[in-house]
């Protein structure tokens, strides 16, 4: 049992509050599956567009017609765009366009009731419950906040939204910055001490530790094998935490 006196707590998800497995075994083949579709039917939606124009910058492009050669063809251009997402999405790319695209997809799938978030019986109680002390909890991941929200409104234990006060994706910063978490903690109106950071990734919370946060390492069933020699305490539940107000 890790207890701790904090303000904020600031939540990745892959990982942490969700399984790997539901993420790769789920959402992803749902976006392999459905971008062409979505491609065709959202083309010239301004948030389709705007994905794409980001997916042309994280190519190193100036903009999405410098990207396609000029070629502005509705059918070019969403050919490039998916084979570039797929190609993003086979190397484990954590790209801001790609991320903005998946969420606009996933957004799709929660309409239908094709999609139902996966979360770990002990977050939803944890959630309410720091909630109801009065913490301010966030979330931090490389997903869209787009595809965060959709993510927590539409759980297998419901609609988590209520519970949370904040979203954060890689508009904000890289993952393993620790400027990213000193950012995130000004939004926060909190020093950085103040919020406990949870994730499942070391190098993550080496970052965030060295913005000044507390922090946790959370392992869950189905994660990667952590290498030894981290500093991070160690929970295996939400349930191990004794979290008050600072």
């Amino acid at each position: 049992m890790i207890e701790c006196s904090v303000n904020g707590i600031l939540l990745d998800v892959e990982g942490t509050t969700s399984s790997i497995g539901y993420v790769y075994d789920v959402m992803f083949p749902f976006v392999r599956e459905h971008l062409a579709e979505f491609l065709k039917q959202e083309w010239d939606r301004p948030a389709l567009m705007g994905a794409c124009q980001q997916i042309a910058h994280d190519a190193g492009a100036g903009s999405l017609a410098q990207w396609c050669g000029g070629n502005l063809e509705p059918s070019h251009v969403q050919q490039l765009v998916h084979d570039e997402v797929i190609r993003l999405m086979d190397g484990d790319v954590k790209a801001t366009g790609l991320k903005q695209l998946q969420g606009l997809v996933w957004r799709l799938g929660y309409d239908r009731g094709q999609l139902k978030s996966h979360v770990f019986e002990d977050v939803p109680v944890a959630l309410k419950r720091w909630a109801k002390d009065g913490l301010n909890v966030r979330i931090y991941s490389s997903g869209s906040v787009t595809a965060q929200r959709l993510f927590f409104g539409h759980t297998d234990a419901g609609d988590l939204l209520v519970y949370l006060r904040g979203h954060y994706d890689t508009t904000t910063g890289p993952k393993k910055e620790a400027t990213s978490y000193a950012k995130i903690a000004q939004e926060m109106r909190y020093s950085p001490e103040e919020i406990l950071f949870l994730s499942d990734v070391v190098a993550e919370l080496d970052a965030a530790r060295a913005a000044g946060m507390k922090t946790a390492l959370v392992v869950r069933l189905g994660n990667k094998p952590i290498e030894p020699g981290h500093e991070h305490p160690t929970i295996e539940s939400f349930d191990d935490l004794v979290v008050t107000r600072g």
